[in-house]
Formats: C-alpha cells, structure tokens, sequence
C-alpha cells in the first residue's frame, strides 16, 4: 500500500466517524481544507461519492457506508498488529483516546496523569470531556467514561468509584425567601435551575426515590443549561434550586454555602463505568491504561 493510500483511508474513516471535516481535522492534526482535499482525492481514485456535503452536515453515502464497514475492521486489525509489535518489545505505546464525562474525567482521570507519563511517555492520552451522549464506538474512542444508565448494550462495563447520589440544594438565602420544600413534588412551585445534556432539547428530569420505587420530577424554573458547573454556580448565586451530585457539592454545605434538601428520597444509585467496545481488538496501551484507572479508582 503507498503511503498516500494509508492516509486518505485514515482520513476517511476519520470523517466518516465524526460526520464533520473540522473534527477529523482536529484529531488528524490537519487543516480542513487538507481533509476536504484528501476525500476528493480518494473519491476521485475510486470514482464514487462517499460523502453528501451540506452546509450544515456531512452523511456518508450508501458507498461511503459500504466501503466503512469493509475497511474499519481491517485498520483495527493492523493497528492490533502493530501495537503487538511494541509490547513484543516490551513497549507498549500509541493513541488511547477516551471520551468522559467531564465530573468523571476530573475523578478517574487526572489523578492518573502523572505517574503515566512517568512511566509510560510512549503512551498519547487524546482525551475528550464531553458530557454529550453521543455513541463512543462510532466516535472511534478506545474508553469511555459514563454514568451506568446511558451505557449502551455492545459496551463492556466495569464500576468505577461506588455509588453515586444526587441531591438538591438551595442556599440559606434563597430558602428563607421562598421557603424550605417538605417534598420533591413542591419543587414543582420552586425556582428549579434545570440541566440538560448537551445536544439535547429537554431538561433533564430530577430522580428521586419512594416506597420502593423510583420516580421523576419535571420541577419548574426558569433556567436551563447545560453545563453542570454553571449550574451549581447559579444555585451558589442564589438564583434557585440545584440538583447535584452530592461529592461535587459537599464542600459547600459543609462550609455552609448550600442547604441540602430532600434527602429522604434521594437514594443512591450505580454511578460510574469505564466502557469499552465489546468486540474490538484491545491494543497493549488501552490494557495498559485500564489497569490504572481501575487501580486508582479502587
């Protein structure tokens, strides 16, 4: 295979799996003209489309699917191959790349970071935060970090951390002037700072827990975002009602800051996972990498 081969396949499967130029440009460390370059070059060589180009999107064509699903197993196989290769040598090395909600990256990650490169610099952690639910096999990420209710099936899953547990919380401001609720259906009559996931239309509902049994409240409010930070950082401005996960919040109600609510029906629940792929070749650097995430956690 000439070199040029290998790149504009790389490129393909690159676009291919963010369904954006500019993305695949930013994991290839090219420009995005140079990637548009690169998929009229390979297109012109096989003499199909395999993307439809809108201003506003980017789909693979029924060729461009085919030819994906003909030529991905066949990269993972030879990047396998490959990082074989350097463990045989005693160096396991390459690209891991993971995708983590941002809480969990700051938890499971970063802790690891240093004794890593220490002993492993062969090894290029590509990391993403993003507490988006986009599908991390088609994003061709090695790792992902998620809460256990939105891992998908072909995912393999392994606990991380213990249980989480999510709280609502006002501070002492607000609640002397709107009052302390007694349940989490009074939320409903409460100036709620509501989260949503990012990419998604809908706030999130709040979960709480009952003789038994989960359910959910649509609480009212009129503020909605999408970053939990910021979210947190509006209920600290006095602004409303927060629903946290309560370790991110501890420290301000130790200190004072916030008031805890409604703890007798917030129970807690499965919290982290680190996923991987069910079926994909697993290179010496992504074990590696495991191996340390899972001793950190515990």
């Amino acid at each position: 295979m000439h070199p040029s081969d290998l790149t504009r396949i790389r490129t393909f499967l690159a676009v291919a799996a963010h369904l954006s130029f500019s993305r695949a440009a930013d994991e290839l460390g090219m420009t995005s003209s140079a990637v548009s370059q690169t998929i009229k070059s390979l297109e012109a060589h096989l003499g199909q489309q395999l993307f439809q180009r809108t201003t506003r999107s980017v789909i693979l064509t029924d060729e461009g699917a085919l030819l994906r699903s003909r030529i991905s197993p066949v990269m993972d196989e030879m990047d396998l191959a490959l990082a074989q290769s350097r463990v045989a040598a005693g160096r396991p090395a390459g690209v891991v790349r993971i995708v983590a909600f941002r809480s969990a990256g700051e938890r499971f990650i970063l802790p690891i970071l240093s004794d890593l490169r220490r002993d492993l610099p062969q090894i290029t952690l590509d990391i993403t935060l993003d507490d988006r639910l986009d599908d991390p096999v088609e994003g061709r990420f090695d790792l992902a970090l998620r809460i256990g209710e939105v891992i998908a099936q072909d995912m393999v899953a392994v606990a991380l951390g213990g249980e989480l547990r999510q709280i609502a919380v006002a501070t002492p401001t607000y609640l002397s002037c709107y009052g302390v609720p007694d349940h989490p259906r009074a939320l409903l009559s409460h100036d709620c700072i509501r989260w949503r996931w990012p990419g998604q239309q809908h706030a999130f509902p709040w979960e709480f827990y009952e003789d038994g049994k989960w359910f959910s409240i649509n609480p009212s409010g009129g503020l909605i975002v999408n970053d939990k930070p910021m979210a947190l950082q509006m209920a600290l401005a006095g602004l409303g009602v927060a629903f946290a996960i309560e370790d991110t919040v501890k420290h301000h109600i130790n200190s004072g800051r916030l008031i805890p609510l409604l703890e007798r029906w917030s129970a807690p629940f499965p919290g982290f996972f680190l996923c991987y792929p069910r079926q994909r070749h697993m290179s010496a650097a992504t074990r590696f990498v495991i191996d340390r995430i899972r001793a950190k956690a515990g």
